[in-house]
């Protein structure tokens, strides 16, 4: 999402919709999902694993967008949407605004097989769809693509830390201990086992400190919101979160909790 060019190519589908992966594509995705798997488990909350039963991923190929979208429809109303590797903010907010999920149809080069910045296929439907299955997170997500589409440039950059400290990098109490619920914790190995460690400061969701936190999205996070259940989400939905915005510019942004980005 943004205006940096990327260089990988989404694939375009054949005349009957199907699209074709190489074989080393196909390894890639079976390599990427098998680690993974055995990393969310005891991890991920459960509507996220309940998601991922109901998705029932194939293993050993990436799968169509249209398997996605039947079940997603089936159970929320959403669906996935074929993109290029990188889209424009219009068309995020507006495919959010429509229960579209954007998925790029391409998957990492084995030379970035632990971490690549822009998302491909396997953040996209490993990472977020498992969630797309649970009535409240959907709902969310929708009502965030509303909200984005009619915010002014400024306010979007404010609700951009709303997105990522929740469907990027959201944490969940559960009676048992903490629960992870964002896609970009979820597809990350390394993210998935360090913000359930001792390293990172976790701290209750409040919109407005949400708001007014930066982040850097080529590093692992100094700090996540933890919500105590995802109708807390729900209840986002239901609120002005455009009032809290303007609040969280008028008060300005809190101090990075990270050390600038290096010049390249």
């Amino acid at each position: 999402m943004g205006k940096q060019t990327s260089k990988y190519v989404a694939r375009q589908p054949d005349a009957s919709g199907v699209i074709e992966y190489s074989d080393l594509e196909n390894q890639t995705w079976q390599r990427l999902i098998e680690r993974q798997l055995k990393v969310v488990q005891g991890r991920a909350c459960d509507e996220y694993l309940h998601g991922l039963e109901l998705l029932d991923l194939p293993r050993d190929r990436i799968p169509q967008l249209d398997e996605i979208s039947r079940v997603l429809r089936r159970e929320t109303g959403w669906e996935v949407a074929r993109v290029p590797a990188l889209i424009g903010f219009e068309t995020f907010f507006q495919l959010l605004s429509e229960r579209k999920f954007p998925v790029a149809t391409f998957i990492r080069t084995p030379e970035e097989f632990d971490y690549l910045q822009e998302p491909d296929i396997f953040h996209e439907i490993f990472g977020h769809c498992a969630m797309l299955t649970n009535p409240a997170f959907a709902n969310f997500t929708q009502k965030y693509g509303e909200l984005g589409l009619k915010a002014s440039p400024k306010e979007r950059a404010y609700l951009a830390r709303l997105y990522w400290f929740t469907v990027e990098f959201g944490l969940l109490n559960r009676q048992d201990g903490l629960r992870i619920y964002g896609g970009g914790i979820l597809s990350s190995p390394k993210e998935t086992l360090y913000a359930l460690g001792e390293e990172p400061v976790r701290a209750p969701f409040e919109v407005v400190d949400v708001l007014r936190t930066p982040y850097r999205i080529d590093i692992v996070q100094p700090i996540y919101y933890v919500i105590d259940d995802l109708e807390q989400l729900q209840q986002l939905t239901e609120i002005d979160l455009m009032a809290r915005v303007r609040e969280a510019m008028a008060a300005g942004l809190f101090e990075p909790m990270f050390p600038p980005k290096e010049a390249a």
